[in-house]
């Protein structure tokens, strides 16, 4: 069931309406009722396995509350580590690291090894829900939890339909609480949700399923042979795709969440207005980059070890963050690009952010030279493999000219110049969605706007949320 789908706006709908007319424990059972049968609509068998892992950590969370041998306690923790992450390991990256055998052995001479009747199928989500049980897990460890009482509540937390398949990972302290007390209707709030809504649908079906149509074409050969306007082409318009794709799906989580009660955190905030890669990773899916950092560069050691030990942990770091994303060593290759960026930023004392005022031409000289740096990384996200990103990185030293470039040009210039200029005015004005702090009336017209807009303006293409696979 995708979210840009007219059944999720049907689901929807009947959820929040028959929601409201609950009593706060019948709404925690009717909305986990509610979230098991949309993460079933892809496969039911998939249910068993977030359901076991659901229940091993409220067990395991309940009895680390009563244990007080810290070598007990640790025990408890390191086998619920390795539950989940075995979980998480076998149906990510089997496939993976089967494959990468076989290539491993074709190279060697041995080409008549097959793996293909060991393909496992990768359950939607499981990287999402994987980490927030993991969060959950280390901090009831460290106390600075207390576990669920109800194993409603908290399998609610852990498979709430709006961030269920790609997030934002929710942090325990903020959404389990939020699942344990009773939801009032908030007329503001709700409105706000629908708005979030419906930007979200914007950015998925008009801003970034357009530009799919230009980076489709770049990568998989449709432009010709690969030269320097192919790659510029297919680089901007794939940077525009999937930031308009994976924000617009945090938008629709978030506003989904807000339309039954909940909040969600912050996910983007103008990534690429950012002038250094630290900031560029305080912007850019949030969610996921707080979490590297406290469940896995602070446990590494962070920057408390000497400056050889923290330039390590971030390079490790963003090697597992890269891995993370998707079972291709194009992913290591382009976490290890943005560790060793993070690195020299460091070794060179590079603010983390705009922390002095500087001249809006140097601002903008920062922001521009990082924008093209990290569009150059994406080049490794997007490609299918490290050979097709090397060959297509190759076309940068090739040039030839066809009329149909400058038509692919406007196109992009057209669908992502409204996202840059919402930007601008978001950053502008901290809001979270454009003209938040504008007048009921304004933001109506907006919504309407953006409906006429998806209406007349979305692509005609079937394009999942490229978050989905992770």
């Amino acid at each position: 069931m995708l979210f840009d789908s007219p059944v999720f706006v049907v689901f929807l709908s009947l959820v929040v309406l028959l929601y409201w007319r609950l009593s706060w424990r019948a709404q925690n059972v009717f909305l986990l009722a509610a979230s098991y049968f949309f993460y079933g609509w892809w496969d039911w068998r998939f249910l068993l396995l977030m359901a076991a892992s659901t229940c091993i950590d409220y067990v395991v969370a309940k009895k680390l509350a009563t244990l007080r041998n810290p070598r007990h306690r640790r025990a408890l923790l390191i086998l619920s580590l390795v539950v989940n992450f075995s979980f998480l390991g076998f149906f990510k990256y089997f496939n993976f690291f089967t494959g990468s055998l076989v290539t491993l052995l074709s190279s060697l001479g041995f080409h008549t090894v097959s793996t293909s009747f060991l393909r496992i199928l990768l359950p939607p989500g499981i990287s999402f829900y994987t980490f927030q049980e993991v969060a959950y897990i280390v901090d009831v460890y460290k106390g600075k939890l207390e576990p669920a009482d109800s194993i409603v509540d908290y399998a609610l937390f852990i498979s709430l339909f709006p961030h269920l398949i790609a997030g934002p990972i929710q942090r325990p302290s903020h959404l389990l609480p939020q699942v344990q007390r009773e939801r009032t209707m908030n007329w503001d709030k709700f409105f706000d949700g629908l708005m979030m809504v419906l930007f979200g649908f914007f950015q998925k079906c008009v801003i970034a399923d357009n530009c799919a149509y230009i980076a489709n074409s770049a990568f998989n050969g449709n432009f010709g042979a690969t030269t320097l306007p192919v790659v510029l082409l297919g680089t901007y318009a794939f940077a525009w795709q999937i930031y308009g794709d994976f924000a617009g799906y945090s938008n629709i989580a978030r506003g989904a969440a807000q339309l039954l009660g909940f909040h969600f955190m912050v996910n983007f905030r103008q990534p690429y207005l950012a002038t250094t890669l630290q900031d560029f990773w305080r912007r850019w899916h949030i969610s996921l980059s707080s979490w590297l950092r406290d469940y896995l560069y602070i446990p590494l050691g962070g920057n408390r070890k000497g400056e050889g030990k923290t330039y390590g942990n971030l390079l490790t770091t963003m090697l597992l963050g890269g891995l993370w994303h998707g079972a291709n060593w194009t992913f290591v290759v382009w976490g290890g690009i943005h560790g060793a960026g993070l690195a020299l930023e460091r070794l060179l004392g590079l603010p983390g952010q705009e922390e002095v005022k500087s001249s809006t031409a140097v601002t903008w000289g920062k922001r521009i030279f990082l924008f093209n740096l990290v569009c150059l990384t994406w080049i490794f996200f997007r490609a299918t493999s490290i050979h097709e990103a090397l060959i297509f990185l190759g076309g940068l030293g090739r040039w030839e000219w066809r009329p149909e470039y400058l038509t692919a040009c406007k196109f992009l210039v057209l669908f992502s110049v409204p996202m840059f200029l919402m930007d601008l005015r978001m950053e502008k004005y901290r809001e979270e969605y454009i003209f938040q702090n504008a007048s009921p009336w304004i933001r109506t017209g907006l919504g309407f706007s953006a409906l006429v807009a998806v209406a007349f303006f979305a692509a005609n293409q079937a394009s999942t949320f490229i978050y989905f696979q992770f």
